[in-house]
């Protein structure tokens, strides 16, 4: 199959589902935001606890965060809810996005108050999911596809099974002239060497070791924890040990294989706009989950494959998230949650490559409409990293 069914948008690109988001601009307005979106059907909702008392560049970072989000082609119109005093200006953010072609509005609590803002923003919201209701499906090449890959709770199985079947999905994407973000710095920390063997340009090596120092750094500053009773590295959950893994870098061969053997083409900061070259794509972000897969959503990631050893309920309120495990287990355990099973690899059931292409098929089939496990439940989980301390 070289096509699959998208909502083309004005800029050219194509979403895998067809949202209306309702997106506080900041913490404060978020409760508001969400009862909006609650009491209509085809919106979501973007609930973070950002958008003020930040300086710098984790203001810079939420910004960006927070226009990238509203601009991923899975989303149709935004309405922006603002306070009105906060440092994140709602207007702003609803001036970039119709500069983009975007539908977007805006409403500020402190004009109305909780209750008149709250039923003026449904207003808005009904007929903004009335309008998108209009956009139909059409095919579109497979290299409008652009897949985020992530991975949580791992364990001994990750970087046997599930990690290589997600990196054998991108390397079929790839061949279609698509596109995939690998997340996750700390989590590529004594990796790094086998990534630069694929990057061409030495710039990308500078910036991608310039974000590894970064990550180094600031663990460095912090001695190791003890959980459990276990005095656990900074970058190890005390349940990735539990699970099998014991080092940082069994970790990160693990976790970079996700990237499949996919030449890279750019190194982005975290949230920020990957490029329109097919390829892979390397994007700074902390090894937290709901945080790293909203760097990628907002840029530009409309699916996103999450492998997990030990299982966990992970879901994104823009993007389907696929969760994917190795661990026989886990599947039976977590069934509510997991998608995909490829335990079959360990137990000598299955090919590698056979249970990739089976993975394929899946995400084609969740770009055509199929909703993930995580979208069933309503597990809308997003969060944005923060950088700097609030003042």
């Amino acid at each position: 199959m070289e096509t699959f069914k998208g909502y083309l948008r004005s800029d050219g690109s194509a979403g895998v589902r067809n949202h209306v988001l309702v997106l506080p601009s900041v913490l404060c307005s978020a409760n508001v935001a969400r009862r909006i979106s609650s009491a209509v059907p085809g919106s979501v909702v973007a609930s973070h606890n950002q958008g003020c008392a930040q300086l710098g560049d984790d203001f810079k970072q939420t910004r960006r965060t927070l226009i990238n989000t509203a601009l991923n082609p899975n989303i149709a119109a935004v309405l922006v809810v603002g306070l009105g005093c906060e440092r994140v200006s709602p207007h702003e953010l609803r001036d970039i996005i119709q500069d983009h072609g975007k539908p977007a509005e805006v409403i500020m609590i402190q004009d109305y108050g909780t209750v008149e803002a709250i039923e003026r923003g449904i207003a808005i919201v009904k007929d903004m999911v009335k309008e998108a209701s209009k956009i139909e499906r059409k095919e579109v090449s497979l290299s409008s596809l652009v897949l985020g890959m992530e991975c949580g709770g791992s364990d001994f199985s990750s970087g046997l099974s599930a990690n290589p079947v997600v990196g054998q999905v991108a390397d079929f994407l790839a061949k279609k002239k698509g596109r995939v973000i690998l997340s996750e710095t700390t989590e590529l920390v004594g990796a790094e060497h086998l990534l630069f063997e694929r990057m061409s340009d030495e710039s990308m090596k500078q910036r991608f070791t310039k974000m590894l120092q970064r990550m180094i750094d600031e663990s460095l500053k912090n001695s190791r924890d003890v959980v459990d009773k276990e005095n656990v590295p900074n970058n190890i959950s005390p349940g990735n040990v539990r699970g099998g893994l014991t080092t940082l870098e069994e970790k990160s061969l693990g976790a970079m294989i996700k990237g499949g053997k996919v030449p890279i083409v750019g190194v982005k900061e975290y949230g920020e706009v990957i490029d329109a070259e097919p390829g892979l794509y390397l994007m700074d972000t902390p090894g937290y989950d709901v945080e790293s897969v909203t760097g990628m959503v907002a840029g530009g990631a409309t699916v996103v494959l999450f492998t997990t050893g030990q299982g966990t309920p992970t879901g994104h309120a823009i993007a389907p998230v696929i969760k994917i495990t190795g661990n026989r287990q886990t599947a039976k355990k977590m069934s509510d949650n997991i998608d995909f099973d490829c335990s079959a690899i360990i137990y000598g059931e299955e090919t590698l490559e056979e249970s990739g292409r089976k993975l394929f098929d899946l995400v084609l089939r969740i770009a055509n409409g199929e909703l993930t496990k995580a979208e069933v439940l309503g597990q809308d989980d997003y969060s944005i990293w923060n950088v700097g301390i609030k003042l």
